[in-house]
């Protein structure tokens, strides 16, 4: 769990203190702009790190030999061909200002000097980072529920009837909440 839950505050501090538009245009690596604050000061790519992080402690919480030995190796090798890609778009796009970046920032182990000075001039946006995190928070927390109740029967005492309402009771009640936010960004009632 602390594999995991690592993953998902990792992804939480990047995204709430400095966004970058994920993703691309088009098919293609898009970037407005170089970010360099936030998280993105102590690691280039932290919201990958909080994804493998979140992939590794779920095997490892899954108790999955297969997941473990083939599932986590096809990731890394994925978000590493992700990231090379993005390095060459970014190097492309602002030279020697990504060059300069790459010189003193970590592109997949955090470096934690400096992180209290971070969190303490920036402000957390805590609506972006629900808005932004609603489904990967949904899928998280349904997937680590059921890895719990039926690969952890100890937490339930062994008690099925317990378990299945455990199910009945957090499942919908996540359902719920999702659909709740998918809600207020869509109609924009809630906004970053």
């Amino acid at each position: 769990m602390i594999i995991t839950v690592s993953g998902q505050l990792i992804r939480g501090a990047t995204i709430g203190l400095a966004y970058i538009i994920r993703g691309g245009k088009e098919g293609k690596v898009y970037a407005e702009e170089l970010v360099t604050s936030g998280i993105f000061n102590h690691c280039r790519n932290p919201l990958y790190v909080g994804n493998i992080l979140m992939l590794c402690g779920v095997g490892v919480l899954s108790n999955s030999l297969l997941y473990v030995a083939i599932f986590i190796p096809f990731f890394l090798f994925v978000y590493q061909a992700i990231v090379l890609a993005e390095e060459n778009f970014l190097r492309n796009k602002f030279g020697d200002k990504y060059n300069g970046y790459t010189a003193t920032v970590n592109r997949w182990v955090p470096s934690l000097k400096g992180i209290s000075a971070t969190f303490h001039s920036m402000r957390f946006k805590w609506k972006r980072w629900v808005l932004k995190e609603y489904n990967t928070q949904y899928i998280w927390l349904s997937g680590i529920t059921l890895i719990l109740l039926f690969k952890y029967a100890e937490l339930t005492q062994y008690d099925t009837s317990l378990r299945n309402l455990l199910l009945a009771i957090i499942l919908p009640f996540l359902g719920f909440v999702y659909l709740f936010v998918r809600y207020l960004k869509k109609s924009g009632k809630m906004k970053e």
